[in-house]
């Protein structure tokens, strides 16, 4: 050996090139370091974000081999050292740009939430930025009120799911699209008040008959392109259309033009930017989330599970749209 010591490792879900799910590899990476303003955790549990997916299939690589993924839930195994209110042993999920596919993460400690002793981990891995995002869809930026009704597109999703249980705990009627009549009647369950099949439906003329002709105040709009373009078209007089996503991958751009005759409105949000630049509001925020998960007042559906090392049959599965909440990866 030569009396060089070999340099700490960990297994990772990675890549060398964004591509389709085979692009992933299942390799010995090096172990993640922990700066004064960081943890590392010991993942446990890794929640699939359809940002993950998006960023695979090309998204930025800041390195090679990289490790892509949002979100992730674990024990805190080291704590820099200006860290002053994170500990040793603390169960936490956390958020960052990427390297949630790996047995251990390096991230800011301001990145962490705490979670309760009695609540699952896999289940808390999977709170932050779909309930987060779903939240400020719905009431910091579409200024949902009571009374109001709400389309979510997705709503067999992560984020569908939560804005469904937010708004219509809000006091809203909520409408939903899915892509079968099974989803959409399990969504009920949830407070779905009119279920809306997109593959046998136009969603448009849909969400105008359950609103009574008006269309609904607002659109939470994960899928982009043509979905975008029919939201716009469906929402009431000064109805609020929420763009937060592209899942549809569509080329199709909507006309701003069309917003103005009837004094609709569009939002784009990223909750990645109010989380670094409004953290005394969001972080907050997503630990109310959290504790209620807790309290049993939110529900999370845990759709399937695979180890880390078949990251590229989980990431397939999701692309595929069988899955009826989340997709979970365990190192």
């Amino acid at each position: 050996m030569n009396g060089v010591l070999a340099s700490p490792v960990m297994k990772a879900a990675v890549y060398y090139e964004t591509g389709p799910p085979d692009v992933f590899r299942y390799e010995d990476v090096p172990d993640p370091v922990c700066g004064p303003d960081r943890v590392i955790v010991d993942v446990e549990v890794v929640s699939i974000e359809g940002g993950d997916t998006l960023n695979r299939l090309g998204g930025d690589m800041p390195a090679k081999p990289h490790v892509v993924g949002y979100q992730c839930a674990g024990v805190i195994s080291e704590v820099g050292a200006d860290v002053t209110d994170r500990k040793l042993g603390d169960r936490v999920v956390c958020v960052d740009l990427w390297g949630s596919h790996a047995e251990r993460r390096s991230v800011l400690a301001s990145a962490t939430w705490v979670v309760p002793d009695a609540l699952d981990l896999q289940l808390a891995a999977c709170v932050p930025i779909p309930v987060g995002t779903a939240d400020d869809c719905l009431f910091e930026f579409g200024r949902l009120q009571a009374g109001e009704s709400v389309l979510v597109h997705a709503g067999a999703g992560g984020l569908g799911m939560a804005a469904i249980q937010l708004a219509k705990r809000a006091g809203a009627t909520v409408l939903s699209t899915a892509s079968s009549d099974e989803k959409l009647d399990r969504l009920k369950a949830l407070g779905m008040d009119h279920g809306i099949n997109y593959r046998e439906t136009d969603f448009v003329a849909a969400a105008r008959e359950a609103t009574g002709g008006r269309g609904p105040d607002l659109v939470v709009d994960s899928i982009g392109g043509e979905t975008l373009v029919g939201s716009i078209e469906c929402a009431a007089y000064r109805g609020r259309i929420i763009t937060v996503g592209d899942a549809g991958r569509s080329a199709v751009v909507p006309n701003p033009g069309a917003l103005r005759p009837q004094n609709k409105s569009l939002t784009g949000v990223f909750l990645g930017a109010e989380l670094f630049s409004n953290r005394e509001r969001v972080h907050p925020m997503i630990q109310r989330h959290i504790d209620a998960l807790a309290a049993g007042e939110l529900e999370i559906i845990v759709d399937r599970s695979w180890p880390l090392a078949e990251a590229a049959a989980a990431h397939a599965y999701i692309e595929s749209r069988q899955a009826f909440g989340r997709v979970l990866l365990i190192p």
